[in-house]
């Protein structure tokens, strides 16, 4: 049988700045500050990332409702996917033979996986963790997996991620002290193991170490030393957002940036309330993904800079204005509330697909806005006024 060749896929704004990727050079360079907050760019091999930037979570490859030309209208940088359940379906031996998770999905910017540790511990109900990694099954149909730290970049590479997140064993809460040391003290074990053979393969992707240790802020310092000894290109603090109070989320956060080294990014895992974004980034946390605006917004919930709204509530039937009057998104551009809600009432997608388009939008400009505030040295007296205006506090996940 004839081979065929598959074509290569081309997305309009291609990034130049890949072409000139060179691994020897520096990854991430701060270009401005104020007090803690900071702005930068992490170069990889599909092109830059300014940061403080946001991700929007593409689980299987997507962002739910948006084509790759809407990402890039709207000034999407980069997102995050997830090598549990890209190796579940399509695999990535089929990826690979499309050259890759970019061209099998005809994207040219960066892509974020993380490694499916979280998945592991959400979604496998049945699972052993053993030296070795983890064995559990797969949510789709039960059959058997075996992720181990070198299984699982041998993954991620096939996929060809810019940016790698090794396996790490994320807790949930509330967990006992002792067990909690244990997971992190074999999350560092992986790390180790996992940074090894990374440095064996041939890749232009980067690796970053995940600080685990629950809620115990001894336990994530100890973390933070270990991880932060290795040469890794930057830094998550994972394993939060389980269902810890907020004071203990700050309290982790507060303890371990201390110790994470100046020169190299950090990325809160799971953070994406807006109000804890506008926070940890006036503590210099450089990178957040969350499902929160694209769920929240398949859901009919929307947002503007004085807070949330719920377009299916009663209220908005006959309310002719959009979503955000400061808004300039397509859909703010060209429909009313009482329509959106008419069609969300109505259950049409395409109500869907407009939500979706007005979050990221809202959560592309917020982060724009933050550098521009952190450059002018502004970013305090901004975020007072904000999150005033917000009325910060009231996020939530919609299931």
């Amino acid at each position: 049988m004839e081979e065929y060749e598959l074509p290569k896929l081309v997305v309009a704004g291609s990034n130049p700045v890949a072409r000139f990727f060179d691994m020897n050079d520096n990854h991430f360079e701060i270009t401005s500050k104020s007090d803690r907050a900071r702005t930068g760019i992490i170069r990889t091999k599909s092109g830059i990332i300014k940061t403080p930037a946001f991700m929007p979570v593409a689980t299987l490859g997507d962002i739910k409702t948006l084509p790759v030309w809407d990402l890039h209208n709207l000034g999407v940088q980069l997102f995050v996917t997830n090598a549990y359940h890209l190796h579940i379906r399509p695999g990535e031996d089929l990826i690979r033979e499309f050259g890759g998770l970019h061209s099998f999905m005809n994207w040219d910017g960066p892509i974020v996986t993380d490694s499916g540790g979280f998945q592991v511990y959400s979604l496998s109900s049945k699972k052993k963790i053993q030296e070795e990694g983890i064995l559990f099954s797969s949510h789709i149909d039960g059959a058997p997996l075996h992720f181990t730290p070198e299984s699982v970049i041998d993954i991620e590479i096939s996929l060809g991620s810019d940016i790698l997140m090794p396996l790490d064993e994320c807790v949930g809460y509330p967990i006992g002290k002792g067990y909690a040391r244990e997971a992190m003290e074999r999350t560092n074990r992986w790390a180790r193991k996992a940074i090894d053979y990374f440095k064996t393969k041939n890749s232009q992707g980067q690796l970053f170490g995940i600080i685990q240790g629950s809620t115990y802020p001894d336990l994530r310092i100890e973390a933070a030393k270990e991880i932060t000894r290795l040469d890794f290109n930057g830094f998550a603090i994972g394993g939060l957002i389980v269902g810890e109070s907020k004071e203990q989320t700050w309290e982790v956060i507060d303890s371990i940036l201390p110790y994470l080294p100046e020169e190299k990014p950090r990325y809160a895992m799971g953070m994406g309330k807006v109000s804890d974004i506008i926070k940890a980034v006036k503590k210099g946390i450089d990178l957040f993904d969350c499902v929160i605006p694209t769920r929240n917004a398949r859901a009919g919930v929307l947002y503007t800079r004085e807070g949330k709204i719920n377009l299916k509530n009663a209220r908005f039937k006959d309310d002719p204005k959009p979503i955000s009057e400061d808004c300039h998104c397509p859909t703010c551009r060209n429909y009313s509330r009482a329509y959106l809600r008419h069609l969300f009432n109505s259950n049409e997608i395409l109500a869907k697909y407009l939500s979706t388009l007005h979050n990221i939008t809202f959560y592309i400009e917020l982060m724009r806005e933050i550098r521009g505030h952190i450059e002018n040295k502004t970013i305090g007296e901004w975020s007072k006024r904000f999150l005033t205006k917000y009325k910060g506090g009231f996020d939530v996940i919609l299931f």
